[in-house]
């Protein structure tokens, strides 16, 4: 079953176009990366699934009903950045029972468990903790929620590297033990992909891949010889990354799955075969060139 359904989804400021014809769909109970760079349109998206926002044009469901002003979808899902708004006036320990009353799956052993274990006090109020520890707090809030949609946006800002394993680790044993459909929005793949069940890609405010993560890192093919070498076999349009490395070689990052006869024609052909990592590989999509910061550098 679909949890999320967007169809050619259009969202502007003014001006500015932050979802251009966005169409995807997102089952229930997948583990799934929301990658882009900063101003891709990712967190224009979660706010609209989370009914904060309404399309400008274009067609959102969620749970197969129009998310804003949605009781339904806002006791079923949650949003979580590092922008959370809770009250002045209450205290964790306040804001915990308060969440206890409203989320139907609300797991307050989770939570006291989570906020023990990373050390937050349940005795001040949310402004009083550093930014570390908010956005701690924030996410344990987002798993103990235990929401059938379940949505972080770049959930680990402020948090130092050893929380942030802790937090991919908690994520994934307790999504293991209580499925739902949980999307993460990072700008970085690197530390999601090993958690991850599935990864859509946001350019410009498009959908440009949506792929079970074993396909993404099967996704393209990283070539490493002569240039000429390499364009008599692959297509030109095939390739979506290049750098110039030294003596005429390059560095040739092609997406598609090369064929055996390919294959060894470019070996005899003396070009050096690999993987791309798929933190790489995301980049190299997301990118407005297909040289990335070596583009400014070159000769016009």
């Amino acid at each position: 079953m679909n949890v999320v359904v967007c169809k050619d989804v259009l969202k502007k400021y003014n001006k500015h176009l932050a979802l251009d014809s966005l169409s995807v769909e997102l089952k229930e109970n997948r583990l799934i990366g929301l990658i882009g760079r900063n101003g891709a349109g990712k967190t224009t998206l979660l706010k609209m699934l989370a009914g904060q926002i309404v399309p400008t044009s274009g067609e959102v469901r969620v749970f197969g009903e129009r998310p804003f002003n949605n009781l339904k979808v806002s006791v079923n899902s949650i949003y979580v950045d590092d922008q959370m708004n809770f009250s002045l006036e209450m205290t964790i320990k306040e804001i915990l029972t308060a969440a206890n009353m409203f989320y139907p799956n609300w797991d307050q052993t989770l939570a006291d468990r989570l906020i023990d274990y990373f050390g937050i006090s349940i005795d001040v109020y949310h402004d009083q903790l550093s930014k570390g520890k908010a956005s701690t707090f924030n996410a344990i809030f987002g798993l103990a929620s235990r929401c059938p949609l379940t949505m972080f946006d770049e959930p680990t800002t402020g948090m130092d590297y050893s929380v942030r394993q802790d937090f991919y680790r908690a994520l994934l044993k307790d999504y293991m033990a209580h499925p739902r459909t949980m999307i993460i929005s990072s700008h970085l793949l690197n530390e999601l992909e090993t958690i991850l069940e599935e990864i859509v890609l946001i350019k410009n405010g498009s959908c440009i891949l949506h792929n079970s993560i074993e396909d993404f890192k099967e996704f393209a093919t990283g070539l490493t010889g002569d240039e000429e070498s390499i364009q008599s076999v692959v297509n030109g349009e095939d390739i979506i990354y290049r750098k110039h490395l030294i003596k005429k070689q390059v560095y040739n990052v092609v997406g598609k799955s090369l064929s055996e006869i390919e294959k060894r024609q470019l070996s005899e052909a003396g070009v050096s075969i690999t993987k791309v990592d798929a933190a790489d590989l995301s980049m190299y999509l997301t990118s407005e060139t297909k040289g990335g910061i070596d583009d400014v550098f070159t000769s016009s």
